[in-house]
């Protein structure tokens, strides 16, 4: 069997197959060591002599999603800026770069990474689910600004709003029940965002959830139209 550091090194054997032609063994290091420390002198000097942006760790995470994780924002931020990155990498858990700044509420990221084509609208859980259970209003009013669909649902149902109620802010609520989500949803265990506010005892959240259903509940009553009946003339004019 190998041991962990020779499959490692193996690892970064391949790496430098791969994308790093033009860097040496050391260089790898340095890189991985400047951006644990956010160093964006040593990390610009590397990228300015060929470095590959999209170069993965020895566990196989990429600099991008690595340096947002740890987080070293000054480094994430350099290395969106790069002509060659990639920023539509995922994770084992099909988590994009966007989502995790989003849910860390990194709005600067978040721009840039949108600017930079990131999906907004990912299959699955989205970066606005990943906002909303932060409770980060102002990572949520931008993506919505930029197309995030309000009422995305997640592989079992779940929309933003129950993110909110449960796991994120009232602001959060308050932001996506104005902005028109759908607040009688349910996902497929049958559970509404009233019902994930209730579960998180969140007393706020509940009472927007009230209101906002309240609200919905009178404008589909004020948008419904009645069905006249057909009203033809008792007589045709010859």
């Amino acid at each position: 069997m190998f041991h962990v550091q020779g499959l490692q090194k193996l690892i970064v054997f391949i790496a430098l197959s791969l994308g790093l032609s033009t860097a040496s063994a050391g260089s790898y290091e340095d890189f991985f060591d400047a951006l644990k420390a956010d160093d964006v002198t040593v990390v610009r000097s590397l990228l300015q002599r060929g470095f590959d942006p999209n170069t993965v760790n020895p566990q196989g995470v990429p600099a991008l999603m690595m340096a947002v994780l740890i987080p070293s924002l000054q480094v994430a931020e350099l290395l969106v800026r790069s002509p060659q990155i990639r920023v539509e990498v995922r994770n084992a858990k099909d988590e994009s770069v966007l989502m995790l700044a989003a849910i860390k509420g990194y709005l600067p990221l978040v721009q840039q990474l949108v600017a930079k084509d990131a999906d907004v609208n990912k299959t699955g859980w989205t970066p606005l689910h990943y906002a909303a259970s932060g409770g980060h209003v102002a990572v949520m009013s931008f993506l919505l600004d930029h197309s995030a669909y309000i009422d995305a649902e997640s592989p079992n149902g779940t929309t933003p709003l129950m993110m909110a109620a449960r796991y994120g802010s009232p602001e959060a609520v308050k932001l996506l029940i104005q902005e028109g989500a759908d607040p009688t949803l349910s996902n497929q265990l049958g559970l509404t965002a009233k019902d994930f506010a209730v579960q998180g005892r969140r007393q706020n959240s509940i009472e927007l959830m009230d209101a906002g259903l309240a609200r919905w509940a009178a404008r589909q009553k004020s948008t419904t139209v009645p069905v006249q009946p057909n009203r033809w003339p008792s007589a045709l004019p010859r």
